[in-house]
């Protein structure tokens, strides 16, 4: 599924994006009204921010809704009822309040999305496969070991899909606790440990998550037997 995301903030946009990556969707970032309204590659779906450095984010909505019918999904401070109300009425599909988190983006997007019906339906990507016995189904946010569905707890699934990104790459601590559990995470990083720890004895001999001591953690397939 193709977004569109309107947003100025670059570490909001940042994240938000490398969430919605993680979960198979296809990001597009631009950070003004006037991008937002000059992009014209396809999208299934818009985020769209209000605060806008160039323009204010209810007249993109309006020039937006005015152009088709593809849902928009408005992402603001703005929490008074009144721009949520003008924001609907303009024609926006659902309207989220910061902070906010990347799981409850995806709901409404699908909530949307369904209601939306086949108008947007797009053809859906296949799992990605790691090595013979892995596979992410990044859509449904489904992990199968040897074709067998494994049971990840929600932020068990998020630090495979961001581990599984850039396979063999060095992660430091601070880039995962800010991809995986926002950067707005202020709690003790023990809690990285653990959940590497439950990663490496659900998913044994198809990954191995190697600790660089005061660095962070690398991710590794474990090869085929017999693969050269």
């Amino acid at each position: 599924m193709r977004v569109l995301l309107v947003e100025d903030d670059e570490p909001v946009a940042q994240s938000l994006r490398r969430g919605l990556i993680r979960y198979g969707f296809e990001v597009e970032w631009v950070s003004t009204g006037a991008a937002a309204l000059g992009h014209e590659g396809p999208y299934d779906v818009v985020l769209l921010d209000l605060g806008l450095p160039d323009t204010d984010g209810l007249d993109v909505c309006r020039a937006l809704r005015e152009r088709g019918d593809v849902p928009i999904i408005v992402i603001s401070a703005r929490s008074d009822e009144t721009d949520r109300v003008v924001g609907l009425e303009l024609g926006a599909d659902d309207y989220v309040t910061k902070p906010f988190g990347v799981r409850e983006v995806i709901a409404r997007i699908r909530a949307v999305m369904r209601r939306a019906g086949p108008r947007t339906e797009v053809a859906a990507a296949g799992p990605d496969t790691y090595g013979s016995r892995l596979s992410i189904d990044r859509k449904a946010a489904r992990v199968r070991l040897d074709g067998e569905e494994v049971p990840l707890a929600p932020k068990e699934y998020d630090l495979l899909a961001f581990l599984t990104e850039e396979p063999g790459a060095l992660m430091s601590r601070e880039q995962i606790m800010e991809a995986v559990w926002d950067a707005n995470w202020f709690g003790p990083t023990k809690t990285l440990d653990v959940h590497v720890a439950a990663l490496r004895r659900k998913l044994a001999g198809a990954v191995v998550i190697e600790a660089v001591r005061g660095v962070g953690f690398r991710l590794e397939i474990v090869k085929d037997a017999g693969a050269s």
